[in-house]
């Protein structure tokens, strides 16, 4: 698991993602439940596999969703590239170098 130390996105960077991100599907769900350790484990590892990943919240969720982006980000070390309706976009670099950021 990745620490608190979340990435810091420039406003060029936080757009390529985005447009980057607009064709995912999404790959996490936040309900009822809230953040788990079972959300956190799948939010790593999504990551780690793909770097930018969206996570969709669904109607029982009780967090706000800048509430949640911010918890999200927080928990996996990933920077927060867009909250758009109920759906984050979150990078996080791997070792893989999947994305070169402009």
């Amino acid at each position: 698991m990745h620490g608190s130390s979340s990435i810091i996105l420039t406003g060029k960077q936080a757009r390529y993602l985005r447009g980057l991100g607009h064709s995912l599907r999404p790959i996490v769900m936040l309900g009822r439940q809230e953040i788990t350790d079972s959300i956190r484990t799948a939010l790593d590892e999504a990551l780690s596999a793909h770097e930018l990943i969206k996570v969709k919240l669904q109607e029982g969720c009780l967090l706000d969703r800048h509430e949640a982006a911010g918890q999200l980000a927080a928990a996996t070390g990933a920077a927060v590239a867009q909250i758009l309706g109920k759906t984050i976009l979150l990078y996080r670099p791997s070792d893989k170098k999947l994305i070169t950021l402009p």
